[in-house]
């Protein structure tokens, strides 16, 4: 079982890397911060809790 929970964790903090690393390639390419759902900008405190994401809170909350 304990095997089981670090496989997960490593799957976990390897899947947020990669999100890190989309985010640096967004905001090298003028992208960052802008909604893919929507198109507009994401709020500020959105990004500050979440950096790496790819939606507002709207269309996060569309989603589910």
């Amino acid at each position: 079982m304990a095997k089981e929970k670090n496989v997960m964790l490593t799957v976990r903090q390897e899947k947020f890397l990669q999100n890190l690393k989309y985010a640096l390639m967004r905001i090298e390419n003028g992208t960052y911060g802008i909604c893919k759902v929507t198109g507009k900008k994401i709020q500020k405190a959105r990004l500050l809790l979440v950096p790496h994401t790819t939606m507002s809170i709207e269309a996060k909350n569309n989603q589910i």
